[in-house]
């Protein structure tokens, strides 16, 4: 498959009634695209970093009951896994496509990234655009946009609150016309990677 964006049929993978079914169709219909930009997306940060940087499919492995109501690839330093390091992601809900800079709750010193974001807040608040987006947890779509955020209270809840996570980007409608253009969905991610790489690299000294 050669990626050319992402279609109305990506999303409504999440209508599919099942987990095997559901499953079944994220691994086909989506994972190869995911494979696809996922390569390039990581080049792309691994030469802006200077550091090699890995790709992850979501598995979901864990599921044994309901099917996933979204899927994600996610970008790391390390080649083992992601979940308990600062990593990137795209991925799809039945209704957008977002693409984050996260911190989950799996991460080990997500209180001392939160201390040292807090201790920077200045960087963080001038680094990120008002449009984009703020999330508390990656399993719910709920998002709110950072210029009606109050973000020193969301990087104290960070802080504070062990399940509280981080998740800073874009979230982009599945109807938009940028979805269905390869070059403008990858120039588009790769802008806001790169616009978040200084929240990023300020994180690794933690």
């Amino acid at each position: 498959m050669s990626f050319t964006g992402f279609t109305q049929k990506d999303f409504d993978t999440f209508t599919i009634e099942g987990l095997d079914s559901r499953m079944e169709a994220i691994q086909e219909r989506i994972q190869p695209k995911f494979h696809e930009i996922g390569s390039e997306l990581s080049e792309h940060l691994s030469g802006k970093l200077g550091m090699e940087m890995f790709l992850h499919i979501a598995k979901h492995a864990r599921r044994t009951v309901n099917p996933p109501k979204d899927t994600w690839l996610a970008i790391a330093s390390n080649k083992r896994g992601y979940k308990q390091h600062p990593h990137f992601q795209v991925g799809l809900f039945d209704d957008h496509v977002f693409i984050w800079l996260a911190y989950i709750y799996e991460l080990p010193k997500k209180k001392e990234i939160a201390e040292g974001f807090l201790a920077n807040y200045e960087l963080l608040h001038s680094t990120l655009p008002k449009d984009y987006f703020l999330s508390m947890d990656h399993m719910k779509k709920e998002a709110v946009k950072i210029g009606e955020a109050d973000l020193e209270a969301a990087l104290t809840r960070f802080r504070d609150v062990k399940k509280a996570e981080f998740l800073v980007g874009q979230q982009i409608p599945a109807d938009d016309p940028i979805l269905s253009n390869r070059e403008a969905f990858l120039a588009l991610v790769e802008k806001t990677y790169d616009t978040l790489l200084p929240i990023y690299k300020l994180s690794l000294e933690y």
